[in-house]
């Protein structure tokens, strides 16, 4: 069903550039606890477990692929996502694991690479490109790198496309479709419905009882500053969340920009392409993981 609020493509405070970058950095911070948390009884998995089994399910096999993460960030969910999906890979075969891919229009390499360390150094299942890569028009060696490898190209965006108007989304739709793309999957832990809304609400009490913890985690003990006395973590948090909220796209809108990308050869070469879509909770009441899943026929 349709959300009843329509689309609108307002601003997020930490997309302007005059938002200091260290309180971007607890920002991304929070929203990768967010994707990689599993708290037991109160969620069945954490959101990337959650993205990691679904691509499992919904894709023929994920095995054939490199899954290109072009909006990377700081991180984000994509370790955690390689995590669970080897994991899940290495129980039913002994191939070789699945390749995953940071990449960035500003890379956050240092970050990065604390991220392979920490991930698998042995098999080098997580790599990351250290050049800026920009979603719109991806470096064809990219793609033919892995293509010579005789893999397919998967592109992920987790939490990411709401961050797009509608012309840059449709330019990095063509650019998948021409640019020797196989598949894309895009992963919301919101939407334009009211659980979508109270999520955001319940993120922001979430920071403020888990600040203690990830301070001491992060080594960062400004975060409770910016917590408790002056609390700008959990305000702009939970504003940006309801703002993410107007921006993201429901599955039909996205099929929409899809089918008038501008792609060569027109209906008959997006007619190749398949979509999937739902929502999977992973914390009743408002806690989902809104999805879509298209691949190449």
């Amino acid at each position: 069903m349709a959300p009843l609020v329509p689309r609108m493509h307002v601003f997020e405070i930490a997309d302007f550039p005059w938002c200091p970058n260290f309180l971007r950095a607890y920002f991304q911070a929070a929203l990768t606890a967010a994707w990689t948390t599993h708290i037991p009884l109160l969620q069945t998995s954490s959101p990337a477990q959650l993205v990691a089994r679904l691509l499992s399910t919904h894709m023929t096999n994920p095995h054939s692929h490199v899954f290109i993460d072009f909006c990377a960030g700081g991180g984000g969910p994509t370790p955690s996502i390689e995590k669970h999906l080897n994991n899940n890979n290495n129980n039913k075969s002994k191939s070789p694991p699945i390749q995953f891919v940071l990449t960035d229009l500003h890379p956050h390499t240092d970050l990065w690479a604390q991220a392979v360390a920490q991930s698998s150094p042995n098999n080098n299942s997580l790599s990351y490109v250290r050049e800026p890569v920009d979603a719109a028009h991806a470096p064809r060696e990219l793609v033919a790198k892995y293509k010579r490898q005789g893999k397919k190209v998967f592109r992920l965006f987790n939490l990411a496309f709401h961050h797009f108007d509608d012309g840059l989304a449709r330019r990095i739709l063509r650019d998948t479709v021409e640019g020797g793309g196989d598949g894309f999957g895009i992963f919301e832990l919101q939407d334009r419905g009211v659980a979508g809304f109270l999520s955001c609400c319940l993120f922001g009490l979430g920071t403020l009882i888990m600040a203690p913890y990830y301070a001491f985690l992060w080594g960062a003990p400004l975060a409770l500053f910016f917590t408790y006395v002056v609390p700008i973590l959990p305000v702009v948090l939970v504003f940006d969340g309801w703002m993410s909220c107007l921006r993201t796209r429901t599955p039909d809108e996205i099929e929409a920009l899809l089918r008038t990308c501008g792609a060569e050869g027109g209906e008959a070469e997006i007619a190749k392409w398949e979509v999937k879509s739902g929502s999977e909770m992973f914390m009743w009441p408002v806690g989902s993981v809104n999805w879509v899943i298209c691949v190449k026929k």
